[in-house]
């Protein structure tokens, strides 16, 4: 009989995605650097940043598929080799090429990590699954904040991206040697005895389907708005990083709390809440200035900071012949939106940028335009136009989650119905 350690699982599961989220905290923070000594363009820069989103989905599909046959255990083991070669080449980096490379290991390594923690938690806590996945990925948002102050902190004291990269060893090392030494349960589907023909049915239920469209929503208002927030609305507050802190904290806090949320509304209740805040707070975040903003600020975390976790939560709770690679798809679906949203949406952006300057202007020149001259005060107008008119065209989405979420609720009422008739 194997001797399976739930806290000790647990504890190592949250570090493994503390890894992942400091790998975004600290990477986001060093790039004008590393765009300054390895002489890269925008463009290179962009591309590398790329590769992690575009590792993740990649790792997390196929870990959903692989995780029952090999278990949960080797699917960790290969994590921890992804993040270890990852920050190890990211440190060593000679150029592009070597930081392409490791930033796509570490793409991986986060995708990985997923694919392996996601069905571990739920398999560990069976009856408390979407509270515990809350608790879970506190951690990323956690570790965005923590690597953000990480970086401010090192640059202060003069120390450069290499020890900020480095830094990131200590908790990867220490959830390898854990995952090496304690004992797995199986996947929650193994154990229930469900089949392939089963899970691929699950997969392919209608309720199963919606939830996968769905996720492609919450995933861009929560990751595209959150990385963008910055660029979009720095010429509507001198602060704009701050805001980014503000929503990443309210988030950490909300899913410390997610248990009496949870238990008093169910899954969906909190996903159509979550919309209608998010849709809410993206609206007063493309309108207020000033101060004021920051409010609106708070109003967007409280929206966000369920979605991820609940909607995993939710196909756990309500699908669970769909198994590790139902949970899998989901976080697969929603990485490989964002990166899709992104590119999209850097393309609008820029159309919109332009639409505000004079009739002859082209976005090269007045970007070249020296600080203080009349084409320079021009763009800054247009990117101070632009930024809230992208949220305003993203807002579109939490408002078709709420008639979608608002569905979803009335939908397992009269399911629970008839259970209850039954």
């Amino acid at each position: 009989m194997s001797n399976i350690q739930t806290t000790k699982l647990f504890w190592a599961s949250c570090l493994a995605l503390l890894v992942t989220s400091l790998s975004f905290g600290i990477r986001a923070g060093m790039m004008n650097q590393l765009g300054i000594d390895f002489q890269l363009n925008a463009t290179q820069l962009g591309t590398i940043t790329a590769t992690a989103f575009w590792g993740f989905p990649l790792a997390i599909v196929v870990g959903g598929f692989i995780v029952d046959a090999i278990g949960m255990k080797r699917l960790l083991v290969l994590a921890f080799v992804f993040h270890l070669a990852g920050i190890v080449l990211t440190i060593f980096a000679q150029g592009y090429w070597t930081l392409f490379f490791s930033t796509l290991l570490i793409g991986i390594a986060n995708g990985t990590v997923e694919a392996a923690c996601n069905p571990l938690v739920a398999a560990l806590y069976p009856k408390n699954k979407t509270t515990r996945l809350n608790y879970f990925h506190l951690w990323f948002p956690g570790g965005i904040v923590i690597g953000t102050l990480l970086v401010t902190f090192f640059i202060h004291v003069g120390l450069g991206w290499k020890i900020q990269v480095a830094m990131m060893l200590i908790p990867t090392i220490i959830y390898g040697y854990l995952f090496s030494k304690l004992d797995f349960p199986v996947t929650e589907r193994v154990s229930s005895g469900y089949s392939n023909a089963d899970m691929y049915k699950a997969v392919f239920s209608p309720l199963f389907i919606f939830m996968f469209i769905c996720m492609f929503g919450t995933a861009i208002t929560e990751l595209f708005t959150g990385q963008w927030i910055g660029l979009l609305l720095k010429n509507v507050t001198d602060n704009a990083i701050l805001l980014l802190t503000l929503t990443t904290g309210i988030m950490v806090i909300g899913r410390g709390f997610a248990e009496p949320v949870v238990h008093r509304l169910a899954p969906q209740g909190v996903l159509l809440l979550s919309a209608i805040f998010a849709a809410a707070g993206l609206y007063m975040l493309s309108t207020m200035t000033g101060n004021s903003i920051f409010f609106a600020a708070v109003i967007f975390g409280i929206g966000v900071c369920y979605f991820w976790p609940t909607m995993i939560g939710f196909v756990a709770e309500n699908i669970p012949k769909s198994g590790a690679l139902g949970l899998n798809l989901m976080g697969g679906a929603g990485m490989f939106a964002v990166s899709i949203y992104t590119i999209f949406m850097g393309g609008f952006y820029d159309d919109l940028i332009v639409k505000h300057l004079p009739a002859d202007a082209t976005l090269d020149a007045y970007s070249k335009a020296p600080e203080g001259s009349t084409a320079s005060l021009a763009l800054a107008q247009a990117k101070n136009l632009a930024g809230p008119e992208v949220l305003q065209a993203t807002l579109v989405i939490p408002i078709v989650l709420i008639v979608a979420f608002g569905g979803l609720v009335i939908y397992m009422r009269s399911k629970r119905a008839k259970q209850v008739v039954n």
